[in-house]
């Protein structure tokens, strides 16, 4: 058997982390058991959706590195071979006709109420003869769902779970208008497909049973599922706009690696002994279900943020490099040029090392696009203009004018200038870095000087002297 998975999301809206989880789940879980994973879009929700949903959707999910391994199915596309299954269903009897209007169905709701019953459909059709319907009335077809007994699934996640089929009623297949229903839908379409394992949030849970028994109907084979649990607040509520980022493009945004991401995704729900850092290969060796926890897992941002430190420190610097200009470009108060990329990425082992996101990456490093003379904040303002500070640069400028611009050279330049001057490094260091970045931290200075080259440290010297 080729383990086939799927991720369904609709395009209702953005994809959100708990959606991005689930695509890594299925993902990995196929890629685990050299398998396939595919993405069916559940488009049938006209009014709702929209083709924009659609793109962000296949660019979070690219972003992220989660590939399928077949072109996208769209549900919207399915509609005629949904009807067939329903028709086949009415055909062999294990379908009727429902006659009822929105009134009839309106009253049962609201007497089930009145009475302290949830408010399921009665079954008034369910061994009625179509003759006595009534005239004008579209029908929808409902499923005819077992009375007695029970339905059991045996999650791969949360054990053996189930309900009395009492509690469950015969629900629409396809509609008065012809269009079919989710639930009925996603079996056809899991067939059709040839899901082996549905992997999905425990919400689904209910959904489940009912389609347990569309499953039944028909006979065929039902695939494995597996509910995992949902993605909380660190406050233990259900995670929503106040507690941060939800979407996965907003994370993208706010300057987290998509390897970061999916590591912290891993580990939400997932555990494998003490396993912190795992790239996509170790994932895919280690993950398997059996790994799931049953219960919720609380989105913890400070400990995505330091995952996402971590990632940055090992990533490639010409990669990273790219990334920063992207971020910075489009500034008026910077010249994004080729000598600006070549010092970030020649200052960017140092730069990435006090770095937690590539925001504050980018940050750190458009002093380096900027041109003479920067804007300086307050403190570094007051380093530049204390007393004697402006000649003492005045005098460093003609210093390193007569230096190798290496790193190793600079340092010593550097601590010899001190020396002479019977100053300590720091109090050389400071209104230099001053007048080098416009701030009082940066990376160390001798490895800022060589990023910067000679020319452009000196022009920056010059504008302070």
């Amino acid at each position: 058997m080729t383990v086939r998975t799927r991720f369904a999301p609709s395009p209702t809206g953005l994809l959100h982390i708990g959606g991005a989880r689930t695509a890594l789940f299925n993902y990995l879980f196929t890629r685990h058991h050299g398998g396939q994973f595919l993405l069916r879009i559940e488009d049938t929700d006209r009014a709702r959706g929209s083709e924009q949903a659609v793109q962000v959707i296949l660019e979070g999910l690219s972003w992220l590195g989660l590939d399928p391994d077949e072109p996208p199915l769209f549900q919207s596309t399915r509609a005629a071979r949904h009807a067939e299954i329903a028709h086949a269903l009415l055909a062999a009897g294990r379908a009727y006709r429902c006659y009822c209007t929105a009134e009839e169905l309106r009253e049962m709701r609201e007497q089930a109420l009145r009475e302290g019953r949830p408010p399921r459909y009665d079954g008034r059709w369910r061994d009625r003869d179509p003759a006595a319907a009534p005239p004008g009335i579209a029908p929808a077809i409902r499923l005819k769902a077992p009375r007695e007994g029970e339905t059991v699934v045996e999650d791969l996640v949360q054990g053996p779970v189930r309900v009395a089929n009492a509690e469950l009623d015969d629900m629409i297949i396809l509609r008065s208008d012809g269009s079919p229903t989710y639930l009925h839908a996603v079996v056809v379409d899991d067939h059709d497909m040839a899901i082996t394992h549905v992997i999905r949030g425990d919400d689904h849970l209910t959904n489940t049973f009912r389609q347990a028994q569309i499953y039944d109907a028909l006979g065929w084979e039902k695939p494995r599922f597996a509910h995992i649990p949902l993605i909380h607040g660190a406050d233990g509520a259900k995670l929503s706009k106040r507690h941060g980022a939800v979407s996965v493009l907003e994370f993208r945004e706010q300057g987290f690696l998509p390897e970061a991401l999916c590591n912290y995704l891993l580990r939400l729900g997932w555990g494998h002994g003490d396993a912190e850092i795992l790239s996509r290969a170790d994932a895919i060796r280690l993950f398997d279900l059996d790994g799931v926890g049953r219960g919720a897992a609380r989105m913890d941002y400070a400990k995505l943020t330091h995952l996402n430190a971590v990632w940055l420190r090992s990533a490639d610097d010409a990669r990273l490099a790219g990334e920063v200009m992207a971020r910075l470009s489009g500034r008026p108060d910077l010249a994004l040029d080729d000598a600006a990329r070549a010092r970030i990425l020649a200052l960017m082992p140092a730069l990435k090392a006090r770095a937690r996101t590539l925001v504050e990456l980018a940050e750190n490093a458009a002093f380096l696009a900027r041109t003479p003379p920067l804007p300086m904040d307050d403190k570094a303002k007051a380093l530049v203009a204390a007393p004697g500070m402006r000649a003492m640069l005045g005098d460093l400028a003609a210093v390193l004018a007569e230096t190798p611009f290496t790193p190793e050279a600079v340092a010593a330049a550097l601590r010899a200038f001190a020396e002479a001057r019977g100053q300590k490094l720091g109090e050389i260091a400071q209104p230099l870095r001053a007048a080098l970045t416009g701030a009082t931290t940066s990376p160390p200075i001798d490895a800022t000087l060589a990023a910067l080259g000679r020319e452009a440290a000196l022009s920056r010297l010059r504008a302070c002297a």
